[in-house]
Order: C-alpha cells, then sequence, then structure tokens
C-alpha cells in the first residue's frame, strides 16, 4: 500500500483536514486491527505497524508534511 492510498482512504473515511490528522494521530499512537484502514487480508499478512515513537509534536509536524504534499484541495482545476 502506498502512502497516497494510505492519505486516500483516510480522506475517503474521515473527509476533512482536521479528522484525517486527528484520525491519523490516533492510529500511529495506538494501532489496533479495529481501527486501521487497510484491507484486513493486508494486516493478516504484514500485521499492524509499530506504535510510533515520536513525541507529540513531532508527529504533528509530520503529519503536516504528509498532509501537504498529498492533499488534493486546491490541486483540481
Amino acid at each position: 500500500m502506498t502512502l497516497e492510498k494510505f492519505f486516500f482512504d483516510y480522506l475517503l473515511e474521515y473527509s476533512s483536514e482536521r479528522q484525517v490528522k486527528k484520525a491519523l494521530r490516533r492510529y500511529l499512537k495506538h494501532p489496533k486491527k479495529k481501527s486501521s484502514l487497510a484491507a484486513e487480508e493486508l494486516v493478516e499478512r504484514y500485521g499492524l505497524m509499530p506504535k510510533t515513537r515520536l513525541s507529540d509534536d513531532d508527529l504533528r509536524r509530520a503529519i503536516d508534511i504528509y498532509w501537504e504534499k498529498y492533499k488534493v484541495f486546491g490541486k483540481i482545476e
């Protein structure tokens, strides 16, 4: 699964910048099968990603960078 695909799955599920970022923070801090948007087959095959070791500030900055790189708002004409 690419980072871009991962982003679009979150965008489809949570729809707003605020909600996407909140869900990403929650998942990265506490990855659980129940809250994963990855296909069940991927989770079964590769497992869940490990809990982030980033500080809250570093995690927020990383998610902000991720958002800016993959957002579609303002890019569609």
